[in-house]
């Protein structure tokens, strides 16, 4: 049971590992771009397999009964997008395994890997655990380390996880297969949940330090991006570093939020007196690109303000 992106080396892995998959659930097609209605990326990929999929607005109400007469010995989950109930969870003899994007118990919730990068975490990870009703609280059967990388956006932790989830659920299969899966409770008091991920998201605040705005960028980017408006105008930061203490300025005051040109570089002042340093930005209606081309395109920006 998958959906986006993140689930397809998933469902690659187990199919190369030899397994055979009765079955793909996922989420049922959507109008996405301009009404044109597209399948999602593991259905794409299991109809490109030859596998069976079966698509319910609530699988819930719609899907156990025919889901039970494939005779699976085991479900895996990875991002399906629909909550399990308890009779979905005790359908097949091994139950239910979920393959998270996070070290559980922290960072429990649908987006793990936007709120890690923005946290500013060096290391996350993957977690096979056995799925129960409550959210991303079952036992776990394994995880997998992995560093964040220091400049690494949530884009590119995405796509590293996504592979290392693939490896992990083929060894946790391995184990259940072998009936030698030991599963560990979850230690509560360490639990974290984050919220889902929504366009608002993005909008940036300056009262925060650099570090924690070079962080925010890091972990929005691709979605929702972080974006603040420049003279009403959406105002999208894809790259920026914190400016160095050594690093030469106009030290006069500067409003958190507003612009500043210091010897060829655009800043924006924000939180404890810093400046964050724009590297590649993008104005509504333009392209990407570098706050050097951009300033040479916009005159002079130094004491515009920025929008949050």
């Amino acid at each position: 049971m998958g959906t986006p992106d993140f689930a397809v080396p998933s469902l690659d892995a187990i199919v190369k590992s030899g397994h055979e998959v009765v079955g793909v659930v996922t989420q049922p097609d959507r109008a996405r771009n301009r009404g044109v209605v597209s399948y999602c990326p593991v259905k794409q990929r299991a109809l490109e397999l030859g596998l069976k999929v079966f698509q319910y607005e609530k699988i819930r109400l719609e899907g156990a009964d025919e889901l039970e007469t494939l005779g699976a010995d085991v479900m895996v989950t990875c991002a399906y997008g629909q909550i399990l109930d308890q009779r979905l969870l005790d359908l097949t003899p091994h139950g239910v395994l979920n393959v998270h994007a996070s070290l559980l118990p922290a960072y429990r919730g649908s987006s793990p890997i936007q709120w890690a990068v923005i946290n500013g975490e060096k290391v996350t990870g993957i977690t096979v655990m056995k799925t129960a009703l409550g959210v991303d609280t079952g036992d776990i059967l394994l995880q997998k380390k992995m560093p964040i990388l220091p400049e690494e956006t949530a884009g590119e932790l995405f796509d590293r996880l996504a592979v290392a989830g693939g490896e992990a659920i083929t060894e946790a299969l391995a184990l259940v297969e072998r009936g030698k899966a030991v599963f560990t409770p979850q230690d509560e008091t360490k639990a974290s949940h984050f919220p889902m991920f929504t366009r608002e998201s993005g909008r940036i605040d300056f009262s925060k330090s650099a570090k924690e705005l070079v962080d925010f960028i890091r972990g929005t980017n691709p979605w929702p991006s972080a974006y603040c408006r420049l003279n009403g105008k959406i105002f999208k930061i894809w790259k920026a570093r914190k400016l160095g203490d050594n690093e030469p300025s106009n030290r006069r005051y500067y409003a958190q939020g507003e612009m500043a040109a210091f010897f060829g570089k655009l800043c924006v002042a924000c939180g404890k007196g810093e400046f964050l340093v724009l590297q590649e930005v993008q104005l509504e209606g333009g392209k990407r690109m570098s706050a050097d081309d951009f300033m040479r395109g916009h005159g002079d920006l130094n004491g515009v303000m920025l929008e949050q």
